[in-house]
């Protein structure tokens, strides 16, 4: 049984997109532990070179913060850009997770997944909130046009 858990955690840990952090502001005073946050993350597209995502959401502090139990509001925005020629490595499909992270201890997670719209030759990026019953109607889009002459 550890070996399976063990093997589980690793594929999960491969196949997630990790952020760099950025930076991020106080919100909320707290007396003990870490204060209340906005973080700002940024990300670049797994299967897209020249796209990145940067991304802020809410980070709970306290003592439930600092030691993972307080679960992070569902709110957040993203603004993803071409950075580069963009050059899709693998068949995209719509609705694919790119990015995603546990704002709880269980159930919760916020993930930004990718569209394509061909007729209009634009990647959708849609950031959200699920739970294992209920997501949150709070969520966030950004566009990147797929540029043939990029630099140019």
């Amino acid at each position: 049984m550890r070996v399976l858990t063990a093997t589980l955690t690793f594929l999960l840990a491969i196949s997630t997109v990790s952020a760099e952090e950025i930076g991020s502001v106080s919100t909320v005073f707290k007396l003990l532990g870490p204060n209340d946050k906005i973080i700002i993350e940024a990300f670049d597209d797994p299967k897209i070179n020249g796209v990145t995502c940067h991304l802020s959401r809410a980070k709970k502090g306290g003592v439930s913060g600092a030691v993972g139990l307080a679960t992070d509001s569902s709110d957040a925005a993203i603004a993803c850009r071409q950075v580069g020629p963009i050059t899709i490595r693998e068949e995209l499909e719509d609705g694919e997770s790119v990015f995603n992270k546990r704002t709880s201890v269980l159930f919760k997670k916020m993930q930004v997944v990718r569209f394509l719209d061909q007729k209009r030759n634009v990647l959708i990026y849609l950031v959200y909130s699920d739970k294992l019953i209920d997501g949150s109607p709070k969520n966030s889009i950004s566009t990147v046009p797929i540029s043939k002459n990029w630099g140019n």
